[in-house]
């Protein structure tokens, strides 16, 4: 398993740079999603789930980004999807320098859909522009409905909120309800999709918009 080193980019205007590499990637097809969430929220598992029920259908690579270890990205490799483990260098984020590099050392040809799956916290990565087309969070259920009144710029910058483990409901204090009103009172635009990667429960639906998402992000690349 080839492992990267990065390091936090030094270029003047990350925001430029992220803008450069999105209209790269929309003209190459490649539609990259970044992956935010805090640490075990199921991050991995959830990903592992769609390849396993898009893989036949799109092409999907996934950038794996941690702090140290790469247990992640040999998870992804083993169900078939093209996968590189980057290490961040104690950075507690993904920036536009760093996830343009990880993608060229994977390489995006025969790519529909690319993961930045990015360090898991719930702070730092909803910072920095990395470049992707669209960004996606995950709340898991045993995390607690608070968390939109803890971190709210994470539910302000993200285009789809997925909430993980929710076979676990009946054994955790969590209000779904009361959480879907405070992400939309944060962010009335906001996707949000329960499901559960151990059963399938509500991955249908998440899944048919990811198939939406990349059919519309090929549209410019066809005309």
């Amino acid at each position: 398993m080839k492992v990267i080193e990065l390091h936090k980019s030094v270029t003047e205007s990350n925001d430029r740079d992220a803008e450069k590499l999105r209209r790269e990637l929309r003209q190459q097809g490649v539609l990259l999603i970044n992956v935010m969430s805090s640490a075990g929220s199921g991050k991995t598992t959830l990903l592992s789930r769609i390849i396993r029920d898009l893989g036949k259908e799109l092409r999907i690579a996934v950038l794996e980004a941690d702090i140290d270890a790469q247990v992640d990205a040999e998870r992804i490799a083993a169900l078939g999807a093209r996968s590189i483990q980057v290490h961040t260098d104690g950075m507690c984020h993904m920036d536009a320098g760093m996830t343009r590099r990880g993608l060229e050392e994977m390489g995006l040809a025969e790519t529909d859909l690319a993961f930045l799956e990015n360090i898991g916290n719930l702070i730092c990565p909803a910072e920095y522009d990395t470049g992707a087309g669209k960004k996606l969070m995950i709340l898991s259920v045993p995390e607690g409905d608070d968390k939109p009144l803890k971190y709210p710029l994470m539910f302000r910058e993200s285009d789809v909120l997925v909430v993980t483990k929710i076979d676990a409901l009946p054994y955790f204090n969590f209000d779904l309800e009361k959480l879907v009103e405070r992400v939309h009172h944060l962010n009335p635009a906001i996707r949000i999709y329960p499901v559960s990667a151990k059963t399938g429960e509500g991955m249908e639906a998440l899944e048919a918009w990811l198939r939406e998402a990349v059919r519309e992000w090929k549209v410019p690349a066809q005309l």
